[in-house]
């Protein structure tokens, strides 16, 4: 019996059981407006014949109006953050039944700014960044997006019903990487609402240029294995990324090579100083410090050339201490018949 009265009460007060069907049109079926600006929608009685109908709102609102089957709402100014309109039709039993119109009511931020670590990061470490989203409504369509160069890199949403307007933040933890020196960092809002409405225009951050100091790293191999060519020179490249640009000191095999500039990111050896040996370089900043090698050797043909000149050499001089011992006499002259026999004008003696 309790329940009776409960149920009998539910229909006195809204007009319809949970789950039946009101036959009624509303074009559009769902709205979105700006604050402030206009709003018109038209109900339509999908029955017939009905004793009339119209709309309960807290701007607009028409009472009943009989003999028609069809019933526009306008407004010429929305200001109410929770309108709820209702187009409702009365059956000719007395019966009545009636449909919200969900109505979104937005505004746009009045800013969007970004705060957090504003001057230069260290590599690896974590900075928290913020965005600020100033006034704007409803938070529930808040999209907040994260840029990064090129890249968008986050998406920040918002679990809050609230209809009326509020500042909102969406905060990032970001570690700092050499690849994001000198790239801008912003972050932009705009409210969603597809498929229902178009999204409104983004309202961006002013943006940062992100500075990241890191240590120095050599652009080519840290150690390099080099030949010494005939007629070439050799070019030991120390040359390093790093923020501070870094410093370079350079450590040489040979005493004779100490008077070369050793603050330069490069070292050409000229031909009289192609010496084997090792080398290094080391490159720093306030990062760090790193350290490149270069084992320099002679080329094997250089030294093939040579043993090939020095075996000539020592030929011919073997061939010259054994033609002297063949063919120079003991008064110091040359002659062929050392140690032969001597002609005379009577024959041989």
């Amino acid at each position: 019996m309790l329940w009776f009265f409960v149920f009998s009460g539910f229909l006195a007060c809204t007009g319809k059981s949970a789950g039946t069907y009101c036959p009624i049109e509303m074009k559009p079926s769902k709205v979105v407006v700006r604050y402030g600006e206009p709003l018109r929608v038209n109900c339509t009685s999908l029955t017939q014949p009905i004793e009339g109908m119209g709309w309960e709102s807290t701007a607009g609102g028409t009472g009943l109006i009989e003999g028609v089957s069809s019933c526009p709402l306008t407004i010429a100014s929305v200001t109410d953050w929770n309108i709820a309109p209702k187009c409702y039709i009365n059956m000719m039993n007395d019966a009545q039944c009636l449909e919200r119109l969900p109505v979104t009511v937005y505004k746009t931020p009045d800013s969007v700014s970004l705060s957090g670590q504003t001057g230069p990061m260290e590599e690896g470490k974590q900075y928290l960044m913020q965005c600020d989203v100033a006034n704007v409504a409803p938070a529930s369509n808040l999209y907040v997006y994260w840029h990064k160069g090129k890249e968008r890199f986050n998406i920040g949403t918002f679990n809050d019903t609230t209809p009326t307007p509020v500042n909102r933040s969406s905060t990032v933890t970001l570690t700092a990487h050499r690849d994001h020196d000198g790239t801008q960092i912003w972050c932009e809002a705009r409210l969603h609402f597809m498929p229902t409405a178009p999204d409104t225009p983004a309202v961006p951050s002013k943006s940062h240029k992100m500075i990241v100091l890191y240590p120095p790293t050599f652009i080519k191999p840290e150690t390099e294995m080099l030949e010494i060519k005939a007629g070439n020179k050799i070019t030991l490249d120390c040359t390093a990324k790093g923020n501070p640009m870094p410093v370079y000191t350079w450590r040489f095999p040979h005493p004779q090579q100490m008077n070369m500039n050793q603050s330069e990111t490069q070292l050409i050896l000229i031909p009289s100083f192609q010496l084997p040996g090792y080398y290094n370089c080391t490159a720093s900043n306030s990062q760090g410090i790193r350290t490149k090698y270069f084992i320099v050797t002679e080329n094997a043909g250089n030294r093939k050339t040579f043993a090939a000149i020095l075996v000539g050499f020592l030929g011919v001089a073997v061939l010259l201490v054994i033609v002297g011992a063949l063919f120079v006499t003991p008064e110091g002259t040359f002659s062929f018949n050392k140690g032969g026999c001597q002609p005379t004008s009577s024959g041989v003696v």
